[in-house]
């Protein structure tokens, strides 16, 4: 059986920020602003091929504009 994260094409660490982000937007207003300010988080990626770096790819702006790369 395969976990629902992997058949989705996620990262566990990728799982875990998009469930956290979840659970912090529903939170009520005055809580959220609280959360979010405690969590900031910067996580770039990029892949690496025949020993050379790719693109890099910024998640945390990503995030914060709601978008969710796989």
């Amino acid at each position: 059986m395969t976990f629902a994260w992997k058949a989705a094409g996620l990262t566990y660490n990728r799982y875990l920020t998009v469930a956290a982000q979840a659970v912090r937007r529903s939170l009520k207003p005055e809580l959220r602003v609280k959360a979010e300010s405690q969590a900031p988080a910067e996580l770039k990626y990029a892949h690496w091929k025949n020993g050379k770096q790719g693109e890099i790819v910024d998640l945390g702006a990503q995030m914060n504009e709601g978008q969710v790369a796989k």
